[in-house]
């Protein structure tokens, strides 16, 4: 299969429309909890810092999911867990549109999170175990694009329904998805790869699988992965959850705050297809620290911005070079671990990531609750994303076209 061939061949368009579509459900939930919350900030008088816990409380699911998802995927089968977590987040996602108080809005969305945690690893070692090696980082990159696709329908769905219809609405939407896993059963199956591997793979118990990507061979490896991770997804929910609430910190109304987050959310799309390009010309370390670096710098100028249109170009920018970074990670991770412990190795990285998934939120919400400036918050974020890229230049490995190991 040559390099423009990946969405000529059926099967592998097939796979990557089908994963990518309860990729981009996974997103548009993520996505619309932080334009909900801004709505119920002024609805339910909510103070900053039970804005942290709310949009948080995803979070700390997906620290669970991402973890057990990992280990059942490789004892289970990836298509019967990413089923079971799509139905999983988006029941839900649509109970939480009957939610009357704080906490039970906190409780509906821990269980969203189990869900959507353990989804999004067990879709990527899918697709990455389906395709060719000189097809693979790319295709994964393009699965994860349809995060901009389910933050693009957050966006449409908060400014023009909200607003009209109320918060409860998002949810509703948020609970499609489970439709959706009634297509999946029938349109997907389990790698190839898997299948060839299944009864060793299945066989490992969790503690040998745990213990195994610390043994000399994976512990650089792993040590990598936790810090990329948890730098990575700290600077996302830590940056994007507060979006449209610095915009209303910075003056704007809350219909002008979701227009601007709506155009920013755009430059997601072109981040992806150039990251799923330079992936397989210069391979994954480049496109992880080129990309981090101006996530960096991004969110350095965004957090001393001081017009709309210096804000724009700031968050255009953000958008742009983070997405970029989150897709070669997703591409990156699964090539470094064989087939007997790699979901496990993935779901585990990624929960690790999940917790700097926790903490930002919360942090970010006592730093505004004590009138830290948002300049320097956002200076914050460009050491934490800075750290992340050294990590990948000193601990990491370049796979571009390696095959995946058994």
């Amino acid at each position: 299969m040559n390099d423009t061939s990946l969405l000529k061949n059926a099967r592998s368009r097939k796979l990557l429309f089908s994963a990518g579509f309860s990729w981009l459900f996974d997103a548009m939930d993520v996505g619309i909890i932080s334009f909900i919350v801004t709505a119920l900030t002024l609805e339910w008088k909510l103070t900053p810092q039970e804005v942290g816990i709310l949009t948080g409380m995803n979070s700390v699911g997906m620290v669970f999911g991402a973890a057990a998802a990992g280990y059942l995927a490789d004892r289970f089968g990836r298509k019967k867990v990413l089923l079971w977590t799509l139905l999983i987040f988006s029941v839900a996602s649509g109970l939480s549109a009957l939610a009357s108080s704080f906490w039970v809005l906190c409780l509906l969305r821990f269980i969203t999170g189990i869900g959507l945690g353990g989804e999004l690893p067990v879709a990527s070692t899918l697709v990455s175990e389906s395709m060719p090696a000189s097809q693979r980082g790319r295709a994964v990159v393009l699965l994860e694009s349809f995060w901009a696709g389910g933050w693009l329908a957050a966006a449409l769905i908060s400014y023009f329904l909200i607003p009209t219809y109320g918060w409860q609405i998002a949810f509703v939407i948020g609970a499609v998805p489970a439709l959706y896993a009634l297509y999946l059963r029938r349109a997907i199956d389990d790698s190839p790869v898997y299948k060839s591997n299944q009864s060793k793979v299945a066989s490992v118990s969790f503690t040998e699988k745990l213990g195994s990507i610390w043994t000399s061979r994976h512990r650089r490896t792993t040590l990598m992965l936790w810090i990329l991770w948890f730098t990575v997804v700290f600077s996302y929910y830590g940056m994007f959850l507060w979006l449209p609430s610095v915009m209303t910190m910075k003056g704007f109304s809350l219909i002008k705050s979701f227009e601007y987050v709506l155009i920013m959310t755009l430059a997601q799309l072109p981040g992806y297809f150039t990251a799923a390009y330079f992936i397989e010309k210069f391979g994954r370390k480049f496109v992880m620290i080129t990309y981090l670096v101006l996530t960096a710098a991004s969110a350095a100028w965004f957090g001393t911005a001081d017009s709309a249109g210096m804000l724009i170009a700031a968050g255009i920018c953000l958008s742009f070079f983070n997405l970029g970074a989150w897709g070669g990670l997703y591409a990156y991770t699964p090539e470094l671990y064989p087939t007997s412990v790699r979901s496990t190795g993935v779901g585990l990285a990624t929960s690790v990531g999940r917790i700097g998934g926790v903490i930002a939120p919360f942090l970010v919400g006592y730093m505004v609750q004590h009138e830290i400036q948002i300049s320097t918050i956002f200076i914050m974020f460009f050491v934490i994303i800075l750290i992340g890229a050294i990590g990948v230049l000193t601990l990491g490995t370049e796979t571009k076209g390696k095959e995946l190991t058994d």
